[in-house]
């Protein structure tokens, strides 16, 4: 057998990857909020319960972490091969400390899988039941992400850091061959995420909504500036977000009925969480009944990205270090 030779000049750090990301946010800033809207939706669409969904994954992911540290591979086709997936032992007290969600919760959401056929307990051991939810298989979400992924890998070709040259097939093909390890990846991106937006915002819906209002109001913004002015964004993470707080106006936000629409959260609920999220002035609202984003945003929500942009810097580090190998 031919030992793998690794040219590790050709290896990425963490902090190559964050200071390039971040330098060139410009380019990459509105594709991540489709990326991450698409999986919040995803998320919701499941169980139309945004804390399920997260407590379904969390029992995944640290699965994987057991198949990872036993040195167990499994591709994509594998993977879901099955209609069942078994899960590591876990407690609730385990899943409350990971998630940081009260006891109580955390208890009711279990027993609530458990009476919908998720999760099952067969002998001791902790069933997950892929048949009984929709859109077990991320078929979509690997795409979206081998995308964005693409997006990245062409700008560190530009700026000198990535000699390979990928493209988007490539890429998904590869994440697919390594599921088991790329989406454990995955959801120790994403799961850490999701819980500090939790404790920012107090619940998951409301995220969920200023989310999509944020995502409404940075597309508004690149389409703002003419195509001959594309030269004036400014690449810089902090002063590109605050042109699209700040830049957008007041006249290009969205109501609560579309709010609705694209998030499928009932139009009540989504009322009652853009209250909420007047009232913490993380919005507001103009004379056309639409919800746009307020300045607060820019000392309350963006510094916390950045903390969540180095678990993605990981993320991407370990994607692309595995392409170049690959």
């Amino acid at each position: 057998m031919n030992l793998l030779q690794v040219d590790f000049s050709k290896v990425l750090n963490d902090d190559q990857v964050y200071d390039h990301m971040m330098k060139s946010y410009d380019q990459l800033g509105r594709d991540w909020i489709v990326h991450q809207w698409s999986w919040m939706n995803n998320v919701y669409q499941a169980f139309k319960d945004h804390y399920k969904y997260l407590i379904v994954i969390s029992l995944v992911e640290k699965t994987l972490q057991f198949y990872d540290q036993m040195n167990i591979q499994h591709n994509f086709e594998h993977f879901y091969s099955k209609s069942n997936l078994q899960i590591e032992k876990f407690s609730i007290s385990e899943l409350c400390e990971k998630l940081q969600l009260p006891k109580e919760t955390v208890r009711r959401k279990v027993l609530e899988l458990e009476k919908l056929g998720v999760l099952k307990r067969f002998n001791k051991q902790m069933i997950l039941d892929r048949s009984i939810f929709p859109q077990v298989k991320p078929e979509r979400q690997i795409k979206l992400t081998s995308k964005y992924i693409y997006l990245v890998s062409k700008i560190f070709n530009k700026d000198g850091i990535y000699s390979k040259k990928l493209d988007a097939k490539l890429i998904e093909n590869t994440v697919k061959k390594n599921f088991s390890l790329c989406w454990r990846w995955f959801y120790r991106m994403q799961i850490p995420m999701i819980i500090g937006y939790h404790e920012m915002f107090k619940d998951l819906a409301t995220f969920h909504i200023w989310g999509t209002v944020a995502m409404n109001q940075a597309f508004n913004y690149k389409k703002s500036i003419n195509s001959s002015d594309v030269a004036s964004l400014i690449p810089d993470y902090m002063e590109f977000n605050k042109g699209v707080i700040e830049g957008a106006g007041l006249t290009t936000g969205v109501s609560a009925m579309s709010l609705s629409e694209m998030t499928d959260i009932p139009r009540a609920t989504v009322i009652r969480k853009c209250k909420f999220l007047l009232d913490n002035s993380f919005l507001q609202i103009n004379d056309k009944k639409q919800y746009t984003l307020t300045s607060y945003n820019t000392s309350r929500i963006l510094p916390y990205q950045k903390k969540v942009f180095k678990n993605k810097a990981k993320f991407l580090r370990k994607v692309l270090n595995l392409l170049t190998i690959s």
